[in-house]
């Protein structure tokens, strides 16, 4: 039986992703396609491009998508669709990750390569996790949470639903009985220094980081 997997997003993040799936379902019968309804070219890099109402249409018996967005929020929406669609959630892990000692990871998370996960470690639904980021030991993370490129996560620090963290962003240990706290929709900017909790919602940047604030 053929397999039919999407990546959801034809853009940076899903051209990442998808050499990922290729190497996984190099041993399966699975067609992988690219799902963007924003896309106009019917081939990226070798692989065709469907609209959402095109892939749920296709005749193939069982299907499969894997969600490439970066954005939180758009990727728990199209998390709802993707559930009420009656398809499977599909997760990516590049060869080259680390995962250590006992660590939980949701469902539909994406592992770019040189990620690294270390111990006791509990990780929600839709985790994104970008090249060269780290999740160090203790971490809680909720769902749909994102890590742009060269996140270093620390010990003991508890991050929330939908926060995003940008690019070479740092975040200092917490304490195993008082972790550090980044709260449910944060914004992490990049290259930011953080020393102590983010309040959700906040936008931070800067070392140390700082609240943005509106002018």
């Amino acid at each position: 039986m053929t397999v039919l997997v999407g990546v959801y997003g034809a853009g940076g993040c899903g051209r990442g992703i998808m050499p990922i799936l290729r190497e996984e379902c190099a041993n399966l019968t699975a067609e992988l396609v690219f799902v963007d309804d924003q896309v106009k070219d019917s081939i990226v890099n070798g692989h065709q491009c469907l609209t959402w109402e095109k892939f749920l249409r296709h005749c193939a018996a069982k299907k499969e998508i894997c969600l490439a967005v970066a954005n939180p929020f758009i990727r728990f929406k199209l998390a709802q669709d993707v559930e009420n669609n009656g398809i499977t959630l599909r997760g990516a892990k590049a060869n080259s990750v680390m995962i250590m000692d006992d660590v939980s990871l949701g469902a539909g998370a994406c592992l770019s390569p040189f990620v690294t996960l270390t111990s006791n470690i509990r990780i929600g639904r839709c985790f994104h996790a970008n090249l060269y980021s780290y999740v160090e030991h203790d971490c809680v993370i909720g769902d749909f949470v994102t890590f742009a490129p060269g996140v270093k996560c620390n010990g003991s620090v508890h991050i929330e639903d939908f926060a995003y963290v940008g690019s070479g962003a740092m975040i200092k240990n917490g304490n195993t009985d008082k972790p550090l706290v980044i709260g449910k929709g944060a914004v992490i900017g990049m290259g930011a220094v953080v020393t102590k909790d983010v309040e959700a919602g906040a936008t931070v940047y800067g070392n140390p980081a700082r609240a943005a604030v509106n002018s």
